[in-house]
C-alpha cells in the first residue's frame, strides 16, 4: 500500500511488480482449480472402475465355488434294465 502512495520511480515500479505478482497468483489459482476439478473427475471414474472390478472378481469367485461341487450326471449309452 505504501508503494501506491509514494511518488518516486522506484515505488511505482514496485507497485507495478506487486500487481503483476497478484495477477499471476490469481491466474495460477484459477488454473489449479480447473486442474483440481479434472483430478476429481478422474478419481470418481477410477472409484467406479474399482467397484466394477470388485463385482467382476466377486462373480468370478462365485463361479469358481460352484465348479468345485460335483454335478450328478446321467449316464449315456447302453443302460441295462435293473429291476
Amino acid at each position: 500500500m505504501l508503494s501506491s502512495v509514494l511518488n518516486s520511480k522506484q515505488t511505482i515500479q514496485v507497485n507495478i511488480q506487486v500487481m503483476r505478482i497478484f495477477t499471476c497468483n490469481r491466474q495460477m489459482f484459477i488454473d489449479n482449480t480447473d486442474l483440481r476439478l479434472h483430478v476429481e473427475k478422474i478419481k470418481t471414474k477410477l472409484d467406479n472402475q474399482d467397484k466394477n472390478m470388485e463385482l467382476v472378481f466377486q462373480y468370478l469367485g462365485e463361479l469358481t465355488e460352484k465348479k468345485d461341487e460335483p454335478r450328478i450326471r446321467n449316464r449315456i449309452g447302453y443302460k441295462p434294465d435293473i429291476l
